[in-house]
């Protein structure tokens, strides 16, 4: 699985999802004019952006270890400081920003707990930490149809089910494992329409993500196989597809920062 490619191979597989819930993501979190905020895990900018809507590029920071999404984001935002770097070791200061969100990444970090410990150490006292993850594990992710195509051809194959935060109720969790406070979770809805089958198909194609990867992976003929099945199983042009994302969003353990700034 990788997510070194062309950003505009990502914009076409998840830009039509990502960007819709970017600013509904953002709204939810209570981000606010005045606040400094970081998109960990930023990929080409579909948060990024919404969050220079509201604060202005000079008070958004962004991070992702891709280097094709961090020049796609550097390109797109100029005014936005990009560095490479992982979510669980996040390249600024304790206390620097207002809210750190994660839009579409925990499922992805190498170790959850210690990028969502490593948000709250860049956050101040009574800021937000919030996340968001497509709804795999309850069948109303924007690649349902694609994995339940292939558990059909290939039984026993989880897809994207297993992954941390696919699960109603484990954003909460990893929340909560990482000691965040106050930690409420909700979800959020999103839609997307396709004027074609092939519209819908061609971005698989493109070796994005798991589901790129496993596409990529194949022969040519389960390639056909799994295209015809996916189309048998997709509505009939045109249709829209239904997505909807767990979210969470919790505050840093206040009682650690302020026995830290005591000693």
């Amino acid at each position: 699985m990788t997510f070194e490619v062309a950003a505009d191979a990502y914009g076409r597989f998840m830009g039509r999802f990502s960007e819709p819930l970017a600013p509904v993501f953002a709204d939810w979190c209570g981000v606010r004019p005045g606040q400094r905020a970081l998109d960990v895990g930023c990929g080409p900018g579909a948060l990024t952006g919404a969050l220079v809507e509201r604060l202005g590029g000079g008070r958004v920071a962004a991070l992702d270890p891709s280097p094709p999404f961090v020049a796609a984001a550097r390109a797109r935002f100029p005014e936005v400081e990009v560095r490479q770097a992982t979510a669980e070791r996040i390249p600024w200061a304790d206390d620097e920003f207002d809210c750190a969100l994660a839009q579409l990444v925990v499922h992805f970090m190498g170790d959850p707990v210690a990028g969502l410990r490593e948000m709250s150490r860049a956050v101040r006292p009574g800021g937000v930490v919030a996340a968001c993850v497509w709804d795999f594990a309850g069948g109303r992710s924007p690649l349902t149809t694609f994995w339940r195509a292939v558990a059909e051809l290939e039984p026993g194959h989880a897809g994207e089910a297993e992954l941390a935060g696919t699960r109603e109720g484990q954003l909460a969790e990893l929340c909560d494992r990482a000691g965040l406070t106050r930690i409420e979770q909700s979800d959020l809805t999103v839609r997307a329409s396709y004027a074609t089958f092939e519209e819908w198909w061609e971005p698989y194609t493109h070796g994005v993500g798991p589901a790129g990867s496993h596409v990529a992976s194949l022969a040519e003929g389960a390639r056909e196989e799994l295209r015809a099945r996916c189309e048998e199983l997709c509505p009939p042009a045109p249709f829209e597809v239904t997505a909807s994302a767990w979210v969470v969003r919790a505050q840093p353990p206040a009682q650690e920062r302020a026995a830290s700034a005591a000693s």
